[in-house]
């Protein structure tokens, strides 16, 4: 395989709408869709995971959609391993691909590997899970600075799922977390064409509120309601859900519950955003520009 092989990463924000403009570049080139979203993968979440909807996915192959189970244990690590896979297999029938999500973490372990990839035994993380739930984000930042210093010193220590990956590694091989990371960097067999999709904060904004009013609508707290006996699994712990079970926890009203939703999927967003400019080797360019961002992909892929 030779670096003719082009890679097309479409990241941004959350609901600012790279499903169905990848769909329409998929299909103009010919080509398939490898999803980069972390909850995606999850069968059983659906409507609070904005997944392409089934007439979406007959349009154009799409993979990493609805292949693992929430309690499977599948990080960043996993991704990349079958992501590369995957596309060595792909790459044979296709000239370009597209890699599409907008979890950088994800993203980046596929263009320039993963530090960490160690698995640990889904027990020792819901063991540390059930104890940060009773003990606190305080009892947790102690813990790993007990058992890492020079990570802790590095880390955002307000993160609990940094905090918790970098425990249960320590817990595991009894090795601090640290000395798993900055390994030298893969070599890729494509070359990646990063593409940043963005709209001014307004627009995002409202389609952000309008598309959780239409996941109220179409069904999201019975969706919340049926995993209810996983909700301390860590997918459950994510926008859309998490807020609906403080609801049906009683500590917040429905609309109370539902702005949380909105509010915090603003912020993720937001997060998301300054994740993907911090790199300063993706092209921006806005959801309505598809001739633009054509163009570019041609003369990238040349």
């Amino acid at each position: 395989m030779s670096a003719e092989k082009h890679l097309v990463v479409i990241a941004g924000p959350t609901g600012v709408g790279k499903t169905s403009l990848a769909i329409e570049l998929a299909k103009h080139y010919g080509t398939v869709i490898l999803s980069a979203d972390s909850r995606q993968f999850y069968k059983e979440m659906n409507i609070g995971t904005a997944k392409p909807s089934e007439d979406q996915l007959k349009e154009v192959s799409h993979y990493f959609i609805n292949t693992k189970s929430i309690t499977d244990l599948y990080g960043a690590g996993h991704f990349e391993r079958d992501a590369i896979s995957l596309l060595d297999g792909l790459f044979k029938k296709h000239d370009l691909i597209f890699l599409v999500g907008g979890s950088g973490l994800y993203i980046e372990a596929v263009l320039n590997g993963v530090d960490d990839f160690i698995e640990v035994p889904l027990e020792i993380r819901e063991d540390l899970n059930k104890q940060f739930t009773e003990k606190g984000l305080t009892w947790l930042q102690q813990e790993v600075k007990k058992l890492d210093e020079a990570y802790f010193d590095t880390v955002d220590t307000n993160n609990p799922q940094r905090l918790i990956r970098a425990l249960e590694v320590c817990v595991f091989t009894q090795k601090t977390y640290s000395s798993f990371l900055n390994r030298p960097k893969p070599v890729r067999n494509f070359t990646a064409v990063k593409i940043l999709l963005n709209t001014n904060r307004e627009q995002l904004y409202k389609q952000i509120n309008e598309r959780v009013d239409l996941m109220m609508q179409q069904g999201l707290l019975e969706e919340v309601e049926k995993l209810k006996e996983f909700k301390h699994l860590n997918a459950l712990k994510t926008v859309g859900y998490k807020e609906l079970y403080a609801f049906l926890d009683a500590s917040y009203n429905l609309k109370t519950a539902t702005d949380k939703i909105k509010q915090h999927t603003r912020n993720y967003a937001k997060r998301q955003l300054t994740w993907f400019k911090n790199r300063d080797d993706f092209e921006e360019f806005d959801t309505a520009e598809i001739e633009k961002i054509k163009k570019y992909i041609d003369v990238c892929a040349d």
